[in-house]
């Protein structure tokens, strides 16, 4: 049986520093986004004052939030209390693998998951659900308590519980590939995709300017291999050769550095990364000899088979998507299957994937079950290492098969084919996100130009008009682009998302204008408020309007004055003002204009300890401020290393 002790240890810790990017990056923006006078605020989710039982409300919406009452404290601040207490857990996980217990990973999840309840609209993404599932697989994975004669020693339920975590990665790659083809989305079977995805993704690096001047051809090779890294694979994350699964590993990693690179996906791609640990095993980090290591035939048999199949997978490529050197020494590309081929190929991939999953996680429980009653020395720790096996094979299968339901449905074939009590399970269980559905970038959007929506205000119907900056998305075109991961600004996401739709298609617009129209400061505060037309006094009118950027040609790379281009495509949501009638009378509907007073904080102490910390974490800028919490940690862990080491000399 593969050790994988240590990978596990590394693959928690790992999660507890997402954790603590999350955490603390929501933290930073709770006053301007849940605010009692944010956008969307939490008292409009829950009702303090009901006299309703606790256990009633924690049935109709389970979040923690409800205990704010019990603390003097209102949802605002109970947000605070459970965003830093989330921080002070993760980062203790990240310093010492003491705290890297399933009891402190089921608190993470808690917590995360009670902001995720009444988070709304600026929760609603894909890196959020899926850190809630691998938060949940921590607590499977992760030790019920910690000693140091357990962090040394390999128990056979380890890799049975670590499994899922391959699993998760399997679905989460697969999946992302393959709704990019069943979208039907003719910039993606055009390979076009990459010549249009960095200058519309939503808050770009600098380096993106330069890989969207990078060669067309280039560019749409490297769409291919982006499609062969996220649809072929994958499959290969289960293959019994460990050194092909090292090489998927490795494909991997390279595309997830090469997206951080170019995009500020917050945590989502660390995360990945961290998923993508599970393709490893104790012996990547610690080479030790074995009897089959000693065999050279074994492992030049090894090497060929992999190679072999990276040979074949490459081959694959050349054929299915028309491979051809030009004379100009360009790389030629262009997909040689038809929607209908592709379609059918999935709709047996689906079910063979599934087949491999079974057949893995099989052998993997087998194995274990074996270890367990071979390995383990005395009557009593045979009987106990074998009934906890059994016990984590149950939870393991349990999450095995509910997330085939979800899964299932990237073809629709196979929507019938899942068993009617199977969906029912899923289904009570599904506002848990225990398993999740994904798939990113279904669609390419910005081909004519990425759209952004311009704020404008001013003290005069007539004009002029003063644009409001926003910290990290494109406004004005001279202002450079930014790094910004892990940090995720919620709102500049969100107004990324607004551009693509219409006004009355996100509402939270509405709240956005009026808090702007009444010079909020919680809420300019998530936005440019130093470089603001309006910091001392806030405009009489509001207006926004539509526009597309477009990046500035190479031949200013040299001389570069500007990033952007633009122009203006048309009124996005009409004039308003801090009394129009319509407005006031949409956010009153929203509760996020009420005449009842808010919910009283009784307790003064702690609401003044809270108020310290914000006024001291609100000096620094969000991502600095998160790259300096893990120097930190960082230090931290290599200082106690240094210690132990010294100790041991």
């Amino acid at each position: 049986m593969a050790q994988v002790r240590y990978t596990r240890n590394l693959f928690l810790r790992g999660v507890c520093i997402i954790y603590l990017f999350a955490f603390l990056s929501f933290y930073i923006q709770i006053p301007g986004l849940y605010g009692d006078n944010g956008i969307l605020p939490a008292r409009t989710q829950l009702d303090l004052k009901s006299r309703t039982p606790l256990l009633h409300k924690l049935k109709q919406k389970p979040t923690l939030l409800w205990f704010a009452p019990y603390l003097g404290l209102n949802a605002e601040y109970m947000l605070d209390i459970l965003s830093l207490c989330g921080v002070a857990l993760s980062f203790a996980g990240f310093i010492s693998q003491r705290f890297c217990t399933s009891l402190v990973f089921a608190l993470l999840w808690s917590l995360y998951f009670s902001l995720y309840q009444i988070g709304q609209i600026f929760m609603w993404f894909q890196w959020d659900a899926l850190l809630l599932e691998a938060g949940f697989l921590c607590i499977l994975v992760a030790p019920f308590w910690y000693s140091k004669r357990a962090k040394l020693n390999n128990k056979p339920s380890d890799a049975v519980t670590f499994w899922t975590v391959r699993w998760l990665l399997f679905r989460l790659m697969f999946s992302s590939g393959v709704v990019k083809l069943t979208s039907g989305c003719p910039i993606w079977w055009k390979l076009d995709a990459l010549n249009v995805h960095f200058e519309s993704q939503c808050i770009p690096t600098p380096l993106a300017w330069y890989a969207h001047h990078l060669p067309a051809w280039f560019l749409r090779c490297t769409t291919v291999l982006v499609n062969i890294f996220e649809l072929v694979i994958p499959f290969l994350f289960f293959f019994p050769n460990r050194k092909v699964r090292i090489t998927a590993f490795y494909t991997q990693m390279f595309l997830q550095i090469h997206i951080i690179a170019t995009g500020n996906y917050n945590f989502f791609n660390f995360l990945t990364i961290c998923l993508c640990i599970s393709l490893l095993d104790d012996q990547f980090f610690y080479k030790k000899k074995s009897k089959h290591d000693s065999n050279s035939i074994v492992k030049y048999l090894s090497t060929i088979l992999c190679v072999s199949v990276y040979a074949g997978i490459l081959y694959g490529t050349y054929v299915y998507y028309n491979l051809k050197i030009t004379e100009n020494w360009t790389i030629q590309s262009n997909i040689a299957f038809t929607q209908e081929q592709f379609d059918y190929v999935l709709s047996r991939a689906i079910p063979i994937s599934i087949y491999i999953g079974v057949a893995s996680l099989g052998f993997t429980i087998a194995d274990a079950v074996v270890n367990s009653l071979i390995t383990t020395k005395g009557a009593r720790n045979k009987i106990i290492t074998t009934l906890v096996t059994c016990l984590y094979t149950i939870a393991v299968c349990y999450i095995f098969a509910i997330s085939t339901v979800p899964y299932a449905t990237l073809h629709h074939s196979h929507n019938s084919t899942i068993p009617t009590q199977l969906r029912q399970i899923q289904g009570k269980v599904e506002y848990l996100r225990l398993v999740n559905s994904y798939g990113l970038f279904r669609r390419m959007t910005g081909v004519d130009g990425r759209p952004e929506v311009i704020i404008e205000g001013s003290n005069n119907v007539d004009g002029p008009w003063k644009e409001y900056e926003f910290l990290y998305k494109p406004g004005n075109v001279n202002n450079s682009l930014p790094f910004v991961a892990p940090h995720q600004p919620r709102l500049d996401w969100q107004m990324w998302f607004a551009a693509l739709g219409t006004y009355h298609q996100n509402p939270w617009l509405m709240s956005l204008a009026y808090r702007l129209l009444s010079g909020q400061p919680e809420v300019l505060a998530l936005m440019n408020n130093i470089e603001s037309p309006f910091r001392e006094k806030p405009p009489q009118y509001i207006k926004a309007s539509l526009y597309r950027y477009h990046y500035t040609p190479w031949s200013q790379s040299w001389n570069k004055q500007a990033w952007w281009t633009r122009e203006k495509v048309n009124e996005y949501f009409p004039i308003f003002s801090h009394d129009h009638p319509p407005l006031i009378e949409y956010l009153s509907k929203m509760k996020i204009i009420q005449d009842k007073p808010a919910f009283k904080v009784t307790n003064e102490l702690l609401k003044l300890l809270l108020d310290s910390i914000r006024s001291v974490v609100s000096r620094i800028e969000a991502s600095l401020l998160l790259w300096g919490v893990f120097t930190a940690g960082c230090a931290i862990v290599m200082t106690s290393y240094n210690n132990l080491t010294f100790k041991k000399n």
